[in-house]
């Protein structure tokens, strides 16, 4: 008998689904612009691909990681709002809507029920009240007829009439007490089967459709929660990843890069010489003349080298403009603006990216020649003549690559040349200025023989050397600017594991288990500078030899 309350209770529930169904879009809503805000924040901070030397660094790697990490953390948030729209609110509403089919469904099914309950019930109404109509009826003829017939004036047809009408009232009346208890006891089963049947089969499937709306928003709940603790693992992972980025700072090496970043290779500045300006005024020897520095005199009296003020100023200039001056025109092409170091690295850069360039065009010509090769075998794929400008075209690109290689690792070998020589060459010519007698060698042996602290091998070849900047240069020059014929110290020896015919240039040929003396050691290309006890000298494959340093690298 609560159908009403029912209809209520059963449309609240469905209210509060979708209630929480719209809590769940709320929520999904947050994670998906959380997520997003994340992601538009590592983007802001990620590394422009302009900036090359910055993520060299651990400190900017490990934030870089930490960046990278925190996009994936935003990828699971992702997940998470992607997994509450299709497995919570998505099935939250789907499941709403067959609630109300079915809710509406069943109601309709109460409402016939008592419509049917309620016409059975006019009818057996309808039927009592027209047998007391009826019986009142027969009641008034039954009361004419007995005054009629009581009646000694009345005529007799009056009394049949009366009579007649009598019968037939009470004839109706019975047929009427016949109709009432027929519809009064179809109405009496009728109400039996709606409480007992019709009604509890309803409510009893109003009550499943509620308990299974409950079910449903029990399950719901599960799913909210498991979409986050699904991805809690790749979250710990993305945090562990954090703590790692966080150990990997090494503020040694970072150091370490700055070092090598910035190094320019410049020897330290020399002590400025002493400018006796008192030279040409007449004192005599009780006048307390300052005697010009030992050693800036060779022995016939002349100013040597570094007594020349005009010419230590100028090399002093030209050489060490890190401390001074920047040259004003400096060539961009071959980095000569650049430090030492700096200027091999990016010519190193270059002839890298040239060399790659030069194999797609090698790869490009490989392939057009044999496409060439299948269209004079099948003309009727192509005509091969079509395919010679193309061929020419990456002939020529490859040979203005190979001129621009040749080049860079002219002024590349300059480089390295001056640097692997310039602190045994100036520690030579200091010797050769400042000990006139026992003199050290390059080689690091003591001699006599002034004229051996120059000397060339008579049959030397190397590689293709760098020009001098200065073809005819000065006599008066030191450091940098010695001859580059200066032999090159001996920094350790090697024995030959197989045999070399040294066929290119600047390469040495050598028989397998030769002794040769080290000169220079593999700048990571591949080829050592080795010396002949001969005096020759050149290059051999790193590979080839094997290799037995000097503890001290200045001895020989």
């Amino acid at each position: 008998d609560q159908f009403d309350n029912l209809d209520k209770h059963t449309q609240w529930g469905i209210d509060f689904l979708e209630r929480y169904a719209k809590f769940v879009k709320e929520r999904l809503e947050v994670e998906q612009n959380y997520a997003k805000q994340l992601r538009s924040l590592v983007k802001k901070y990620c590394p422009k691909r302009a900036k090359e030397e910055e993520p060299r660094f651990t400190s900017c790697l490990s934030f870089y990681s930490i960046l990278n990490e925190l996009n994936d953390y935003a990828g699971q948030r992702e997940v998470v709002a992607e997994e509450m729209a299709h497995k919570v609110y998505g099935e939250l509403m789907r499941y709403s809507l067959d609630l109300k089919t079915e809710r509406k469904h069943h109601l309709q099914e109460g409402r016939k029920a008592q419509q049917y309950l309620d016409h059975c019930w006019k009818q057996m109404d309808n039927s009592k009240r027209k047998f007391e109509r009826e019986c009142r009826e027969a009641e008034k003829s039954q009361i004419s007829y007995d005054k009629l017939d009581n009646d000694i004036n009345a005529t007799k047809s009056e009394v049949e009439k009366a009579k007649a009408q009598f019968y037939l009232r009470t004839h109706m009346a019975d047929e009427s007490k016949n109709e009432y208890a027929a519809q009064l006891q179809n109405f009496n089963a009728e109400q039996w089967k709606h409480f007992n049947n019709a009604i509890p089969h309803i409510f009893k499937n109003l009550q499943d459709m509620d308990e299974r709306r409950t079910v449903k928003l029990g399950e719901t709940y599960r799913s909210f929660a498991e979409s986050e603790r699904r991805v809690i693992p790749i979250i710990s992972k993305c945090l562990e990843g954090m703590v790692s980025a966080a150990k990997a700072v090494d503020e040694r090496r970072d150091s370490t890069i700055v070092v090598e970043s910035f190094k320019s290779g410049f020897e330290p500045p020399g002590d400025f010489p002493f400018e006796d300006f008192s030279q040409n005024l007449s004192r005599t020897g009780s006048d307390g003349t300052i005697s010009t520095p030992k050693g800036e005199r060779d022995k016939d009296g002349a100013p040597g080298p570094r007594s020349d003020p005009k010419h230590q100023m100028s090399k002093t200039k030209n050489k060490l403009w890190l401390f001074g001056k920047k040259p004003k025109a400096p060539s961009l092409e071959d980095f000569s603006h650049l430090p030492p170091e700096q200027r091999r690295k990016r010519l190193q850069q270059r002839i890298d990216e040239l060399s790659k360039e030069l194999q797609k065009e090698m790869d490009q010509r490989d392939a057009l020649n044999k496409m060439k090769d299948v269209y004079e075998k099948n003309p009727q794929m192509g005509d091969p003549i079509s395919l010679q400008p193309k061929i020419s075209e990456t002939i020529c690109n490859m040979e203005k690559l190979r001129s621009e290689i040749h080049k860079n690792e002219t002024w590349l070998s300059e480089v390295e040349g001056k640097q692997s020589s310039r602190g045994d060459r100036r520690h030579s010519a200091d010797n050769h200025h400042h000990t006139p007698q026992g003199r050290e060698s390059p080689e690091g042996s003591y001699t006599d023989d002034t004229s051996q602290e120059h000397h060339t091998p008579h049959h030397r070849t190397s590689p293709p050397q760098p020009g001098n900047p200065n073809p005819n240069p000065d006599p008066h020059e030191f450091d940098d600017e010695f001859d580059d014929d200066d032999p090159l110290p001996v920094i350790g020896h090697c024995k030959a594991l197989y045999s070399f015919d040294g066929q290119n240039e600047g390469t040495l040929v050598m028989a397998e288990d030769e002794v040769l003396y080290i000169i220079e050691e593999d700048k990571g290309d591949g080829w050592t500078r080795a010396r002949k006890q001969s005096g020759e000298e050149g290059y051999v494959p790193t590979s080839y030899v094997e290799i037995t340093m000097e503890k001290n690298s200045k001895g020989s």
